[in-house]
């Protein structure tokens, strides 16, 4: 099974863009009842589940570098998925909650403090900037998806400087509850996107570019196998895959090609990015006992 080490460093920046966004969140709730801003009260919402993911990231990045033992045979992994499972209902809910504040403010839209906005806005732009400067790069799956959160919230805060300059100059208090719409739209569409993916981690489905018949012929025609058939694949948190599969092979093989052919189908399904590979051998003449041996 190949193994994947995370650097310490992304524990690191990790926790360093917890405590940035945790800060902003508390500042934004703030200035978004001062300034009576319902965009920056969406993005407050966005940004609190931000910091609820990013300590879940945080925690998890840790504990999921923990190796199999007797209880969780497989490794921790799938606790990161446990976090993000968590966090995607939690930004539903509340994106919900908000849609329910932001739609009578179309109709009857309230005075707003641009200016405060436009501080906030430059504010905003410069603490997400660090944090996603932060965790730039390579890393981890959930520094990586930490990542593309913080920089939404970059753009967003990015429109609320642009909504903010338009309505020092003029008055139409309506584009805010617009664009607190837009947000929440946005992140909605994003976070059920999301929520799919996890779900079908968890439900074992096959992994999105894999194809069960192609693979097998693969086997079939690459290697001294006759057939392959009975083939299972999952993902355990989206990034390690896994595979077990029957083979059919010539009666008289003999140990030693077993192992050359084991070894062969591992290696063609290394380049599939398949990292953990479970063969069992069935011999031509061998009544197989399981009900897909015809597939």
């Amino acid at each position: 099974m190949a193994e994947h080490h995370h650097d310490h460093s992304d524990v690191s920046n990790i926790k360093t863009a917890f405590f940035l966004n945790l800060s902003f969140t508390i500042i934004e709730i703030i200035g978004g009842f001062l300034t009576n801003s319902m965009a920056i009260l969406s993005d407050a919402l966005h940004d609190l589940g931000d910091s609820l993911s990013l300590a879940m990231s945080w925690y998890l990045e840790n504990y999921s570098q923990k190796g199999a033992d007797k209880e969780f045979s497989y490794g921790y992994a799938r606790f990161s998925l446990l976090g993000a499972l968590i966090n995607s209902i939690v930004l539903i809910l509340g994106s919900i909650f908000i849609l329910t504040k932001v739609i009578p403010r179309i109709f009857a839209p309230q005075a707003l403090r641009p200016e405060g906005m436009l501080y906030l806005a430059i504010l905003g732009i410069i603490v997400n900037g660090i944090a996603v400067f932060k965790l730039r790069g390579g890393g981890s799956l959930n520094k990586d998806v930490v990542s593309w959160h913080l920089l939404e919230d970059v753009l967003g805060w990015v429109a609320v400087l642009i909504v903010s300059i338009v309505l020092i100059y003029k008055d139409l208090p309506i584009l805010d509850p617009l664009l607190s719409l837009a947000i929440n739209i946005y992140i909605l569409y994003n976070v059920i996107a999301k929520l799919k993916k996890i779900l079908n981690v968890f439900l074992q489905r096959v992994p999105p570019g894999i194809e069960i018949g192609a693979l097998q012929q693969k086997i079939a025609a690459e290697t001294q196998a006759l057939a392959a058939h009975h083939t299972h694949i999952w993902t355990l948190d989206g990034e390690k895959n896994f595979l077990s599969t029957h083979v059919i092979i010539p009666d008289q093989f003999s140990k030693e090609e077993i192992m050359e052919l084991k070894s062969k189908i591992k290696e063609l399904l290394a380049a599939e990015k398949i990292d953990h590979v479970t063969v069992e051998i069935e011999y031509q003449n061998e009544e197989c006992e399981n009900e897909n041996c015809k597939a």
